[in-house]
Parts: structure tokens; sequence; C-alpha cells
């Protein structure tokens, strides 16, 4: 795990840390539904990016959402997390 504060990203613009992201093959955590648009007009123009997890904050509790991550890791290849956008607990 890598946090955007970890990398000295923390004040990055969305499209700058998805494309941090995927140059890291890493799939990004995020509870800002701009993330979501974002992610939805790549998938729509067809760019790249490892993959994100998206959580509502109110909908969603830090356990729950750990416990959920740790799932998707352990299930899903990073491979099969390209391109893809996953919600939790919705």
């Amino acid at each position: 795990m890598l946090t955007a504060d970890e990398d000295g990203k923390a004040d990055w613009e969305d499209v700058l840390l998805l494309q941090r992201a995927t140059e890291l093959g890493r799939v990004v955590f995020t509870q800002d539904s701009d993330s979501l648009v974002l992610a939805a007009a790549w998938q729509i123009g067809r760019r790249d990016f490892a993959g994100l997890v998206y959580a509502h904050q109110l909908r969603v509790t830090i356990g729950g959402a750990i416990q959920d991550l740790v799932l998707i890791a352990s299930l899903m290849r990073l491979e099969e997390m390209r391109n893809r956008v996953e919600f939790l607990q919705l």
C-alpha cells in the first residue's frame, strides 16, 4: 500500500494521481466521486488505468473498507483490475 501523502503527491489532482498509480502498477482506492467521473471518461476513451476501487464516505466503515480491499487484493490480479471500477458496500 502507498498513500498519495506517503508518495508526496497529496496535493495532486485526480487525473495525475490515477496516471501515477497506473505507472506504478497500483490500483487506486478513493472516496472521491470525482474519481468515478474520471475513470468513466478513461474507460470511454479507452485510456488504460490500473483500476479504481470506490467507497462512499457515509456508506462504508473503515473496518468494512479494509476487509473488502483485502478480499479484492486476494482474489483479483492486477491484470483483472485493469480499466475496472469496483464499488465497496453500496
